[in-house]
């Protein structure tokens, strides 16, 4: 697999990544032994840029148990600065220097290496100024526990803020064919500072790979219940944007999910997708995607069938929607 600079820093990533949160969070039923398989078969398959998190359960110590004896393969991503509250679906964020420091020193621990390539402010913290957010970060490069530093989430004033602070490698945000806010200034701001962009839930938390086709596929513990696209009339009106994708994809023999995948590597410009799974098919799927080369044709049927604010319903709660971009 190509390998994609991120950022001017030296950052060096598998053109995909794999997004780990669910192999222990949010989306159903776990198994530790299979989702450890799932990374190894991602490693065997040259995807070796890996996303957790502190937030995510347990997901940092699977993360690790995985890896122990492939850790020079990897490029290791990990976030803190939120706690989700799965009993109320909120967050309670925190990025004070002391948390930075913290939070690091955990994480190490948890995922048992001697440093995190990337190292992401999951969420910005409105009381604490990013230049002190990001000031103490970059000790954490300075004493070697950290490579290089992304944000998640985080508006065009603050990334640039941020970034003259220490340089920003990457930001991560939702991006996909439902979820093109991006387009709008993010990118633009990311090309001018020459900052990498990783959009996560690019295939729109599983929505666009087609297998979803109604609320009763999702268990009683499964996030997606309480998110607004997933919900009441919403979501059928969703299901016609997938169909459209559905049609577009069985001209081109491909799956809805790898159409949708392929358009966002075709938007190229330092863009590394992670799409999350913890069943190696799906993951085998994904990876075929890398392979398909969309016309400037195909591109601009796929965008019409997928205009910017075509999804019905926020992609979170309220309360969740003034955590992002800001």
């Amino acid at each position: 697999m190509k390998t994609i600079t991120l950022g001017t820093e030296g950052l060096t990533v598998s053109e995909l990544g794999l997004g780990c949160m669910g192999m222990s969070i949010a989306y159903g039923s776990c198994d530790e032994a299979d989702s450890i398989a799932t990374i190894n078969r991602a490693l065997d398959l040259g995807v070796t840029f890996l996303d957790t998190a502190e937030m995510y359960g347990t997901n940092e110590e699977l993360v690790g148990k995985a890896i122990a004896a492939r850790r020079d393969e990897v490029t290791l991503a990990t976030k803190f600065g939120i706690k989700y509250d799965l009993a109320t679906h909120s967050l309670v964020i925190d990025a004070s220097p002391e948390t930075v420091q913290q939070s690091c020193d955990r994480s190490l621990q948890k995922l048992g290496v001697d440093y995190i390539d990337l190292y992401y402010l999951h969420r910005v913290d409105p009381q604490v100024p990013i230049e002190d957010t990001v000031g103490a970060m970059s000790e954490l490069v300075t004493q070697g526990k950290v490579r290089y530093l992304g944000l998640s989430e985080a508006a065009p004033n603050t990334i640039r803020r941020a970034h003259k602070v220490h340089p920003i490698s990457a930001l991560q945000s939702e991006y996909s064919l439902w979820s093109r806010e991006p387009e709008a200034e993010i990118l633009p701001t990311l090309r001018e500072l020459e900052i990498g962009f990783v959009p996560y839930s690019p295939l729109g938390r599983g929505f666009l790979s087609g297998k979803i086709t109604s609320p009763d596929d999702f268990t009683p513990d499964d996030f997606r219940r309480n998110l607004p696209r997933f919900t009441g009339e919403n979501f059928y009106q969703n299901l016609q944007l997938v169909d459209r994708i559905k049609e577009i994809a069985e001209d081109k023999g491909v799956t809805p999910g790898q159409l949708a995948l392929a358009w966002l590597l075709a938007q190229r410009e330092n863009i590394v997708p992670i799409p999350g799974t913890k069943r190696r098919a799906y993951l085998e799927e994904n990876v075929a995607a890398v392979n398909i080369i969309l016309t400037p044709e195909e591109m601009a049927q796929i965008a019409a069938a997928s205009p910017k604010n075509a999804a019905a319903g926020a992609r979170y709660s309220a309360s969740l929607m003034t955590t992002v971009n800001r």
